[in-house]
């Protein structure tokens, strides 16, 4: 029986990722789109506006039994997946001693976990010429006082997905790390939680549908780095030339702490 080509879109519901489904909604080779997100509401207005090519599933990747009942469900279908993209992760806008432990570890859970298991779990079902997106950040080029747990979940996820492109690259499977800077998502509204230290300034803020489309062009030309926008850029040369502690110093300079 032949194969169901698909699609796995991870943080579907909202921001970088629903623009993702919305995006690969008109690749005529992807039969389904495989939508995860913890709000089951949020997918199904996804649903509604994409039309039946999207199917959702309410996935915490924090809860490792969630993981393993997506896992279960997946062995249970005749499909390979051409596309994963991982876009599910969460930042916050504050001092190290403003989170509590739980959120802290929460957001590794989520930013590094969740990335780590969704690959273990869909290479099996990718072949020849299939991709993996794993979204990182600018915020992966140095640590970034104030926002020092998501950067460094970020860098974790540039460098494990330059890592593992290399690793498959005898399969033909392409990972490519994405490296966006600001984006006008509601990640900052929850990022926000009103620290007396907090980062307020936001240069060379896009849209999502550019990122998407930079992202989606990068990985079909089998690179492992997709950087959108000059201001990125800039920062992604800068961080190589520059010791991080001055980078440090020059982040704080510009954010006003």
């Amino acid at each position: 029986m032949k194969k169901r080509n698909i699609a796995v879109v991870t943080g579907a519901s909202s921001g970088l990722g629903k623009e993702f489904v919305r995006q690969l909604h008109r690749y005529q080779t992807i039969e389904e789109i495989w939508c995860l997100a913890r709000q089951p509401q949020k997918l199904q207005k996804v649903a509604d506006e994409l039309g039946t090519k999207i199917r959702t599933f309410s996935v915490d990747l924090a809860v490792t039994e969630q993981i393993k009942e997506f896992q279960a469900k997946l062995s249970q279908e005749n499909v390979s997946i051409k596309i994963l993209v991982n876009s599910a992760g969460f930042a916050k806008f504050c001092s190290y001693d403003d989170l509590n432990l739980e959120r802290s570890l929460n957001m590794i859970d989520v930013n590094i976990k969740g990335v780590v298991a969704m690959g273990l779990i869909c290479i099996p079902y990718m072949r020849k010429g299939s991709h993996i997106i794993n979204i990182a950040s600018l915020a992966s080029f140095q640590p970034l006082p104030y926002l020092n747990l998501y950067s460094a979940t970020k860098a974790f996820v540039k460098n494990y997905s330059r890592a593992l492109h290399v690793e498959l690259k005898d399969r033909g499977i392409i990972v490519t790390a994405v490296c966006p800077g600001w984006i006008k998502t509601a990640l900052y509204d929850r990022a926000n939680i009103g620290a007396t230290k907090t980062i307020h300034r936001f240069t060379g803020m896009t849209t999502p549908d550019k990122v998407v489309r930079r992202a989606l062009r990068d990985a079909a030309r089998a690179r492992d780095l997709s950087v959108y926008g000059c201001t990125t850029k800039l920062c992604h040369t800068a961080s190589k030339l520059l010791p991080h502690r001055v980078i440090m110093k020059l982040w704080l300079l510009y954010q006003g702490l």
